[in-house]
């Protein structure tokens, strides 16, 4: 497993992560026919893909990657290719996308989804999925049944309990879904945690490496408690 090597860079799931050329060069060789339009559409505009779990036999020295494709006009079928790259062919990553600097491309939602920023702002919001893609490519990922996947890493217990709140005030009238992520990247359901502390339950929790279940107060003691 690739462990070891992708910790010591810091990844987490919903990451971005650019390739180089020699990196595109060897996604090419490895790519599925129908798949390879798409790719040298994301390599002529470098656009990113995204980092994802790791596949288990994942070596120390790789990273796994999905590059999620626009939902079909006809079918609306969404076609995600899973990618594989050595950590030398990264060229560069960030973190996910800002809920603030994709408010653009929202759509019907941006008027609710500005209101949403504004009133979080100190808990600086990302988001991942089909609103993402969208503004990092500006092609239609978004339709009237997507989600809103909300990326949320609190750096305290007040702030976990402040976020949480705000974020089920606003899906009453906002499709939102999406992610808390805690320290060391294990992200949980918000929605699963909201659960979680009305009717005390083990929760799922999403790795680079793996899944598992966890007690929330085992997450809530990586935060600091103000």
């Amino acid at each position: 497993m690739a462990q070891p090597g992708a910790a010591a860079r810091g990844l987490e799931r919903h990451m971005l992560a650019w390739l180089t050329e020699p990196g595109w060069q060897a996604v090419m060789r490895a790519a599925q026919p129908q798949h390879k339009a798409a790719l040298t559409l994301w390599q002529g505009q470098d656009w990113p893909a995204v980092v994802r779990r790791f596949d288990i036999d994942a070596q120390p020295d790789e990273v796994c990657l999905g590059l999620p494709l626009p939902p079909d006009e006809d079918t609306g079928e969404k076609v995600r290719i899973a990618l594989r790259a050595q950590m030398l062919d990264i060229s560069r990553t960030s973190q996910a996308v800002e809920l603030r600097s994709a408010l653009r491309c929202a759509g019907p939602w941006r008027e609710a989804l500005t209101t949403l920023e504004r009133e979080t702002g100190h808990l600086h919001l990302r988001i991942y999925g089909s609103m993402a893609m969208q503004a990092l490519t500006g092609l239609l990922y978004l339709t009237p049944t997507s989600d809103i996947d909300i990326l949320f890493h609190p750096r305290s217990r007040e702030e976990l309990h402040d976020g949480v709140a705000l974020l089920s005030r606003h899906a009453a009238h906002l499709p939102l879904d999406g992610e808390i992520v805690f320290p060391g990247g294990q992200a949980v359901s918000w929605k699963e945690w909201r659960t979680a502390m009305e009717n005390p339950a083990r929760v799922i929790v999403k790795e680079l490496h793996a899944v598992r279940l966890a007690d929330t107060a085992s997450l809530l003691a990586t935060l600091e408690p103000h």
